[in-house]
C-alpha cells in the first residue's frame, strides 16, 4: 500500500520538471492539481512565472487539464481566463476524475503525467491507473484547509514507514 504513495519524480516546484524530456520520451498530457501545486491555497490567479511555464507545457506540444478538489468558482476563477480545462470537486484520488482528464486531453495512461503537492491524493490516484506522478513541494502551506492539514499528518506517517523499508531516500528530490 505504502508504494502507491511514491512518486516517480520529486521535485521542489513545477518549474523544476524537465519537460522537454518527459515529451521526447512520450509523455503529452499533463493533469496538474491546483491548490499548493500551481499557486498557493488562496491565490486567485497565476503568477507572470507560471504563465511563462503554461506557455512553454503548450509550446512543446502539452495538453494540460487541472484536476481539483476544490469548488467550481475557486477552480473556474483560475482556469478559464487562461482558456485551461478543468475538473473542479474531482474527489481525488478517485479515478474517475483522472479518467475525465485524459478524455478532455484524447490521450491514454502511458502518455499522462500528473502534478500534485499531496500523496493521499495526486500521487496515489496517478500510481493507480500507471500515470507518470510528479510530486512538489506545497507552495503555501499555512493556507491548507482542514481536509489538506489532515492528510499531510498521514503523510508524514507514511514517509516514516517508506524511509523504513528504503523507499524513500531525501536525497531524491531535485533541487
Amino acid at each position: 500500500m505504502f508504494e502507491m504513495l511514491v512518486p516517480r519524480l520529486r521535485v521542489n516546484t513545477v518549474f523544476d520538471i524537465d519537460l522537454e524530456d518527459l515529451y521526447r520520451k512520450g509523455y503529452r498530457g499533463i493533469i496538474t492539481d491546483l491548490d499548493n501545486t500551481l499557486v498557493g491555497a488562496k491565490a486567485p490567479l497565476a503568477t507572470p512565472e507560471l504563465l511563462v511555464w503554461f506557455d512553454k507545457v503548450k509550446q512543446l506540444g502539452f495538453k494540460l487539464v487541472i484536476v481539483s478538489n476544490n469548488n467550481m468558482d475557486r477552480v473556474s476563477k483560475f482556469a478559464t481566463p487562461l482558456n485551461i480545462e478543468f475538473v473542479h470537486g474531482a474527489r481525488k484520488p478517485s479515478n474517475a476524475p483522472f479518467h475525465r482528464a485524459m478524455k478532455l486531453m484524447e490521450i491514454g495512461p502511458d502518455s499522462t503525467i500528473v502534478v500534485g503537492d499531496q500523496m493521499l491524493t495526486d500521487v496515489y490516484g496517478g500510481n493507480r491507473l500507471g500515470l507518470y506522478t510528479v510530486l512538489v513541494l506545497p507552495i503555501s502551506p499555512k493556507d491548507e484547509g482542514f481536509g489538506t492539514r489532515i492528510n499531510r499528518r498521514v503523510e508524514r506517517i507514511a514517509l516514516t514507514r517508506l524511509r523504513k523499508q528504503g523507499l524513500w531516500h531525501e536525497e531524491e528530490s531535485k533541487e
